[in-house]
């Protein structure tokens, strides 16, 4: 019977154990940071995917080449797209782990009042800056947004007519030129016209079905980067109301104490009086 009783005590001890850490999970930071990871892993994956299939295209369909000297053409602008998407992922990577570790930190501060780093002035000025820095960062990702909608939209155009090309009356051709879009200096002639073999080549290729989907794909993962963004900062503002009224609650409960104290001891020094009157 005694067996029985201690191994339910044990078993009521884990499971009391196990809830209360289940309590301390910040599960609003955890969603919002498997949303970041989640939108950054997409943008940055397919979006480097969807670069080097541009380059693809361009070199094989469009015959535009490489410049020989160091000049800042649409390679070199692409390479250096490929290194701030590298730079893109390492941030926010750890960027999600800081604000995992402040939701941790902000969770404790909620459920224990007292002695709490939130608590502190260091603390609420720790998540005043992540406040400020998420909303920077989501104007960022808000701008990225409409940056990588532009490709999808070149890409479209051109997928669409791919797809209706049997529908297009040969007699009306359309021609995409690069100088156009800003990708070759005006005084090159890069253009594929819908009559062209190349441009039947590139409607049967592969490269320009699966480099349009690809830009879609990080268009949507830019898209979830700014969500998550959205949603740090209503997790984040939550918080500081939230650890702004435990600290006034903390101030109130000090001094609430403070005059309990000083009323027990002036009833203290009375009784003494009293006592050594009557003596």
């Amino acid at each position: 019977m005694e067996e029985n009783m201690e191994e339910g005590q044990t078993q009521k001890g884990c499971s009391e154990c196990c809830l209360k850490c289940l309590s301390g999970i910040p599960y609003a930071s955890l969603i919002a940071t498997i949303l970041l990871y989640a939108g950054v892993a997409l943008f940055c994956g397919c979006g480097h995917e969807a670069l080097s299939g541009t380059v693809t295209i361009l070199q094989t369909y469009f015959d535009v080449v490489r410049s020989p000297v160091d000049a800042l053409d649409v390679f070199t602008m692409i390479d250096i797209l490929k290194y701030v998407i590298y730079g893109v992922a390492a941030a926010f990577f750890v960027y999600g782990i800081l604000l995992m570790v402040e939701g941790f930190f902000t969770t404790g501060a909620i459920r224990d009042l007292y002695g709490d780093f939130k608590i502190t002035t260091c603390g609420r000025c720790v998540s005043a800056w992540f406040i400020m820095l998420t909303y920077i960062f989501m104007l960022a990702w808000l701008g990225v947004t409409a940056f990588t909608s532009l490709p999808v939209f070149m890409y479209f155009n051109i997928w669409n007519i791919c797809q209706n090309i049997s529908r297009v009356d040969s007699s009306l051709e359309s021609c995409f030129d690069l100088r156009q879009f800003g990708i070759v200096s005006i005084g090159e002639e890069k253009k594929l016209c819908t009559g062209s073999e190349n441009f039947i080549k590139m409607c049967e290729s592969n490269e320009l079905d699966l480099t349009f989907h690809l830009f879609v794909c990080a268009l949507a993962g830019a898209g979830a980067a700014v969500i998550a963004m959205v949603h740090y900062l209503m997790v984040l503002s939550a918080n500081w109301a939230y650890v702004k009224d435990a600290c006034r609650m903390q101030k109130y409960e000090d001094i609430k104490s403070k005059e309990e104290q000083e009323l027990h001891d002036i009833h203290s020094t009375r009784s003494k009086e009293r006592l050594n009157a009557y003596t």
